[in-house]
């Protein structure tokens, strides 16, 4: 398995870096760049501060966000903190302005077993019999930087790319999930006036596949001895990019697929 050759940062540097972005996650700030000894400069940096997150958060992984990489230098892996996958009627965020949140429609992919870290890679056959199901989702984002012409990828990386959360909505045949390519998306929510207001995306996948960055994920995490668990959810990539929209009960349709109704409530 490959070591973290690459990691500049001390495991001190990271611990500093993760409590400022968790007290950040936690407070709702927006902040500048991380100081210069404990700013990642490089993907090992970044995933090393990742991690340390979830340590410092007293928490495990609950999931992940992936999308296989557009750029061989832009990793887009991302752990999903233990406590912030949600489902049901009611869907708990933190504002990115008052009364507006960003959410990014997507499938969610649910581990039925585990799948530790090991030498030789999954195949493509053994993690599809470990997904027992797929769900039409949404990703929960918060900006936790201040805007910053200086901020690159690794910022970004560090702070697990903007993740608040996923909410996970209803299921959908493991078969519809993948071939889910291209997806038209609608979102009704009430406008100041009481009446519906309907918003519509062409949606289609950044990798053209929503299951296939599931595959890269397991084996680049493998790759660096990583493993994942029974009841992880992996969320692979929006259809829409990111969407800002009311805190209030929003309706969202995947045409041919579904839909369901989520309020948003301010924490």
């Amino acid at each position: 398995m490959t070591d973290n050759n690459n990691q500049t940062l001390s495991n001190q540097a990271c611990i500093k870096a993760a409590q400022e972005l968790l007290a950040r996650r936690k407070n709702n700030h927006r902040g500048e760049m991380l100081t210069a000894d404990c700013r990642p400069t490089n993907l090992d940096d970044a995933l090393a501060i990742q991690m340390t997150t979830v340590k410092e958060n007293g928490s495990k992984i609950e999931g992940w966000k992936c999308l296989v990489p557009l750029n061989p230098e832009q990793m887009v892996v991302a752990p999903v903190l233990e406590g912030t996958v949600q489902q049901g009627a009611e869907c708990l965020v933190q504002p990115t302005q008052p009364g507006k949140t960003l959410i990014e429609p997507e499938v969610a992919f649910i581990l039925g077993q585990d799948l530790p870290a090991r030498e030789q890679a999954y195949t493509e056959q053994e993690i599809d019999d470990a997904i027992v199901s797929c769900h039409m989702a949404l990703e929960l984002l918060q900006r936790r930087y201040s805007p910053n012409d200086d901020l690159v990828f690794f910022d970004n990386l560090a702070d697990c790319l903007l993740n608040q959360g996923i909410f996970i909505g209803p299921e959908i045949s493991k078969e519809q999930a993948y071939q889910a390519s291209e997806i038209n998306i609608g979102l009704t929510t009430i406008a100041a006036d009481g009446q519906p207001e309907t918003k519509n995306y062409d949606g289609k996948h950044p990798n053209l596949s929503a299951h296939k960055p599931v595959y890269w994920l397991i084996n680049f995490m493998r790759n660096r001895g990583v493993g994942f668990k029974k009841g992880q959810a992996i969320i692979t990539g929006s259809y829409a990019g990111a969407i800002e929209v009311p805190i209030d009960t929003t309706e969202i349709k995947y045409q041919d697929l579904g839909k369901y109704q989520v309020t948003f409530k301010a924490i």
